[in-house]
């Protein structure tokens, strides 16, 4: 603090702090971006100054700043910037969008990417979904009427996908002869000839041409980003992919994040896992040792490394200890994709705990759950405590790993929002996996009865990243009223609502959760003296009112810092 006078003090509410026997506390002070105080308004009044911002919260609840333990923030500015599907319902909606954002390049209209002349631009963007699509995928022959010959590149919502049209194949040289590579598929017709859907590795095929961002418009889609998650009160996170993931896009964001971060740009406080290229081997430790050399300190750390361990259920790319079934309900013999094959994996996790990286795996499929905890088990235990390791997505856990994670001390880091019966569970993963496989599912509850720790993110821009609605589906295990219930009476049904957990347990999962996981906990995730001032203020009391409401309620505020980053007093 400023002498002993506070920068910043909140009073007149419901502040959640373990310092009071009651948990709650009426006011704080703020100084010098630290808590200085937690107290009832009369003394936490005496220490403020002529200087010194009030904030009267009129018996709102303040909690620790919201993180968000798998996000992909640059990446999600940067598609909002661009040709932007999410929440699109219809095949029409999503070509009706894709022709006005080319009806803007042909005008000429400001773009972030300004290299390239208005004629000569990809056509760029994401978030369409099969449920647009009855179920199905799109094809080249539909996009080719609405982008006028320039070449499209547009992920789906999971990003395991790809639409692309005729210029973009007849660029990329994919056709009736192109191969299948081991990590993805070329959706096809009959003849062999693609029809415009390329899954998860198949991506690559075509992302190789997309021209890569340009430093500016990085930094556009980073304000962008920043912006987004302080409006739903996030102050930090960790990003799940800082490197070239070129099975989605060419987008390197590791120099965007340093130089934010040096020049005072960077709100939030963020934790960037590096990528691991599937492709290049034990060679590429090396590189990430020199990455995290230079950003290991400050506003961003580079002290994670992401492996990728297979796909999604939807595309049948998400790794099972069993085959799916078809569209009949009768076995097959496609159990999906490893992206790295469980005994390389082992030499791998190895090799970067060695160097003391924290892992940060996607593990969708039971199967791949399976390799994660597998390679876990490899270290020795005092590795596995100092790193944090955390397994991302957690679809389907087969029960006789429920108990391995607390006993190999690996965080379980989901994404509760998909843990309901939209229509993409329903029509897209039900039928293919069985009625065994299919209560395996988002088992939160189970694991948090077990004493396993739990870290919350959103996977935004994949799906939505508000805390809130994440934590409504989590507590009800349907979407809120603000999502919407997708209009059918399977979707209005908590889905396996024994994986409930309550209100405070998905709070300390965004809180807490997310600050161990970042090896923040002694400087964020609570409210507590000697802390760092992360806060939001709600609009309504998470404690107090029915759990059918929390998606109801709005960020009034956000503080970062000690700064106020999003909302007015």
């Amino acid at each position: 603090m400023t002498g002993s006078k506070a920068d910043l003090i909140f009073v007149g509410g419901k502040v959640r702090t373990p310092s009071h026997e009651s948990g709650f506390a009426q006011a704080m002070a703020v100084g010098g971006g630290i808590i200085a105080a937690i107290g009832d308004d009369d003394e936490i009044r005496e220490l403020a100054g002529p200087r010194t911002r009030v904030v009267d919260l009129r018996g709102r609840l303040a909690l620790p700043a919201f993180g968000d333990a798998h996000v992909h923030a640059i990446s999600g500015g940067l598609e909002s910037l661009r040709c932007y599907m999410l929440g699109l319902k219809k095949r029409q909606d999503c070509l009706d969008t894709i022709a006005r954002y080319c009806e803007a390049l042909n005008r000429g209209e400001p773009s972030p990417r300004t290299a390239a002349a208005p004629q000569d631009r990809w056509v760029l963007g994401s978030g369409w979904s099969m449920e647009a699509f009855a179920g199905g995928t799109p094809t080249a022959a539909d996009l080719d009427t609405v982008t006028g010959g320039r070449p499209a590149f547009l992920p789906n919502r999971d990003h395991h996908g790809a639409w692309v049209n005729t210029a973009a194949l007849r660029l990329a040289g994919v056709d009736k002869d192109t191969p299948d590579p081991a990590d993805g598929r070329i959706e096809r017709y009959p003849d062999g000839s693609p029809t415009g859907t390329l899954h998860d590795g198949a991506m690559r095929l075509v992302a190789a041409h997309v021209p890569p961002a340009s430093a500016s418009e990085l930094r556009a889609g980073l304000t962008a980003a920043l912006n987004y998650l302080h409006s739903k009160g996030i102050a930090h996170y960790q990003d799940a992919c800082v490197g070239k993931a070129s099975e989605i896009a060419i987008l390197d964001t590791f120099g965007t994040y340093r130089d934010a971060a040096a020049d005072g740009t960077l709100t939030a406080s963020v934790t960037g896992a590096l990528w691991w290229d599937r492709h290049r081997g034990i060679s590429q430790v090396e590189d990430l040792l020199s990455r995290r050399e230079q950003a290991s300190t400050g506003q961003f750390r580079a002290t994670s490394v992401k492996l990728m361990l297979d796909g999604v259920c939807e595309t049948f790319t998400a790794a099972m200890n069993s085959p799916y079934l078809d569209r009949h309900g009768h076995g097959t013999d496609h159990a999906g994709n490893f992206f790295i094959d469980p005994e390389e994996l082992k030499g791998i996790v190895q090799r970067l705990a060695a160097e003391d990286f924290q892992l940060h795996f996607h593990a969708l499929g039971d199967g791949a759950v399976t390799a994660g905890l597998d390679a876990l088990e490899t270290l020795s235990a005092s590795q596995r405590i100092r790193g944090r390791h955390h397994l991302a997505h957690l679809q389907f856990i087969r029960p006789q790993d429920l108990d391995r994670f607390a006993a190999l001390d690996a965080v379980a880091n989901f994404q509760p929002l998909w843990a309901c019966a939209d229509p993409q569970m329903i029509q897209l993963t039900l039928p293919y996996v069985g009625a065994e496989r299919a209560q395996w599912q988002y088992q939160i509850g189970g694991l948090a009865r077990r004493g396993t720790r739990l870290a919350f993110g959103s996977d935004w821009p994949v799906s939505n990243g508000d805390p809130l609605q994440e934590m409504h589906v989590a507590v009800n295990r349907v979407l809120s009223r603000v999502l919407g219930r997708a209009g059918t009476p399977e979707c209005e049904e908590p889905f396996l609502p024994g994986q409930a957990v309550t209100v405070d347990t998905a709070i300390r999962a965004f809180t807490e959760g997310v600050a161990y996981v970042n090896h923040e906990e002694t400087v964020t995730g609570r409210l507590l003296p000697g802390m760092r001032a992360d806060v939001v203020v709600l609009d309504q009391d998470l404690y107090s009112i029915p759990p059918a409401d929390i998606g109801d309620t709005s960020t009034v505020l956000t503080v970062a810092g000690g700064q106020i980053v999003y909302g007015t007093d």
